[in-house]
């Protein structure tokens, strides 16, 4: 999985991972309000929690305040 497009950090440091059946979801908060973004799982690869703890780890290795929703 790509990390692209994501919102600037500065202005949206906090994220929010969350999975269901059919996507991950992440929920950017900050200043500026609330940015969402979903990924398919059926992009993500076999091991679906596998996919989920390398966003949030990934995620706060890029400076996000990262928590499993």
């Amino acid at each position: 999985m790509r990390l692209t497009g994501l919102p600037n950090v500065a202005r949206y440091p906090e994220a929010e991972v969350s999975r269901d059946e059919e996507t991950i979801t992440i929920l950017f908060g900050g200043l500026d309000g609330e940015q969402a973004m979903t990924v398919p799982l059926k992009y993500v690869g076999g091991d679906e929690e596998a996919a989920e703890l390398w966003l949030m780890a990934r995620l706060q290795e890029m400076g996000y305040r990262v928590r499993q929703g």
